[in-house]
């Protein structure tokens, strides 16, 4: 492990990331009674140093000493639970709080070499929301997508609401900002299929996805763009989630998670 006189040479927020990920594995021992008591004890000794009041609030400060000293009393299991709430705690001070089951690297980041990566492409075409941009990310993290087009007028991607929405997924998944026309003529030299999610077209248990592709995704409010629906009706045409309640559409981010995973899935 990283030594304690180490980890005070470290950056701020570089120190606090990498102790939380020390009490990660801290817990992971305590539950096999392996911990190191002594180390533990300097890592503690770290709270009330410059590198933590910079980066915790007096709560947050207030909250890790009390953390610190119910460490002293507890074995087994219980260490490990108190090591944990130190680990989320550290976390959440520095705005990166992962699931449990995220797979990390050494610096705490989402790690990609994680990831199971298809040729599969998506267009997203002026979609406004940042939560809706966010959510895409996050889902094609998930199902394999290889990379995305965001046609300008999509909504940032280094907006603080796309990034939190996609819970990291935005340094995960490559991404290329075009305009349509510049968008357009990339695809004469990618030459892949091209299928719009649109209504009025195939619906998803009879399209046959191809197993190298691109999906183009439309805005909330007007859908894909007559050129580029124009370019996938050339191609595949459209493919369409059948609703069977009384809105008109889903969610455009809800949507395409459906669709990438019944591509993945295919």
């Amino acid at each position: 492990m990283i030594t304690i006189a180490k980890l005070k040479t470290l950056k701020d927020r570089t120190c606090v990331r990498k102790c939380a990920l020390l009490f990660h594995q801290m817990a992971q021992q305590a539950m096999r009674n392996q911990e190191d008591h002594l180390y533990l004890l300097a890592l503690t000794g770290l709270f009330g140093s410059e590198q933590f009041t910079a980066v915790l609030n007096e709560s947050e400060l207030a909250r890790l000493g009390l953390l610190s000293a119910a460490l002293e009393n507890e074995k087994g299991k219980q260490k490990a639970v108190v090591c944990e709430d130190i680990h989320y705690l550290l976390l959440q001070a520095l705005g990166s709080d992962p699931s449990d089951w995220d797979f990390l690297d050494e610096e705490g980041n989402l790690d990609s070499s994680q990831r199971t990566i298809v040729e599969h492409i998506l267009i997203l075409d002026r979609i406004r929301s940042p939560y809706n941009v966010g959510s895409i990310f996050r889902s094609a993290d998930s199902f394999g997508i290889q990379k995305i087009y965001l046609i300008e007028g999509c909504a940032a991607v280094d907006h603080s609401r796309t990034y939190k929405t996609s819970r990291g997924c935005t340094k995960t998944v490559e991404y290329e900002i075009l305009s349509e026309e510049a968008m357009l003529t990339r695809l004469e030299t990618i030459q892949l299929p091209l299928f719009a999610l649109e209504t009025g077209g195939t619906e998803l248990d009879l399209f046959s996805f191809p197993p190298k592709g691109i999906a183009v995704i439309g805005s909330e409010e007007l859908g894909v763009s007559p050129a580029l629906l124009g370019a996938c009706e050339a191609s595949m045409g459209r493919l369409t989630i059948a609703q069977a309640g009384t809105k008109g559409s889903l969610n455009v981010a809800v949507a395409a998670g459906i669709m990438m995973h019944g591509w993945f899935s295919a």
